[in-house]
């Protein structure tokens, strides 16, 4: 069984007992602030395609009474990634650095 969530403008595609890393949900945000949130349960509802025993149910554009369950492992911020600009000749050099969040999820169960 697998299925295709979309979250945080992007999709993914999970089955049972997968750990895959997002973006924060605009949803988690709020709770990130107040504290911890690992070990909590997450749902996604944006189900674009379901896949069950050799049978596909496509969208339009969701699968309606799909969803899919997870539970957060760990938040945390991706390797520093370096940008530099330069423009020749003009003496004009910029090196930032930026480290992405992301959220751990584990996929728990797929329910329709």
């Amino acid at each position: 069984m697998l299925a295709i969530i979309k979250t945080g403008g992007k999709q993914y595609i999970v089955s049972p007992g997968q750990k895959i890393k997002i973006d924060p949900p605009a949803a988690l945000r709020a709770a990130m602030r107040a504290g911890k949130i690992e070990g909590q349960e997450i749902i996604f509802d944006q189900v674009l395609l379901l896949e069950k025993d050799g049978e596909l149910k496509i969208g339009t554009p969701f699968v309606e009474g799909v969803k899919v369950a997870g539970k957060v492992l760990k938040q945390g911020k991706a390797k520093k990634v370096i940008v530099f600009k330069i423009r020749p000749k003009k003496r004009y050099k910029v090196k930032k650095g930026h480290r992405q969040p992301f959220t751990e999820v584990e996929i728990t169960k797929i329910s329709n």
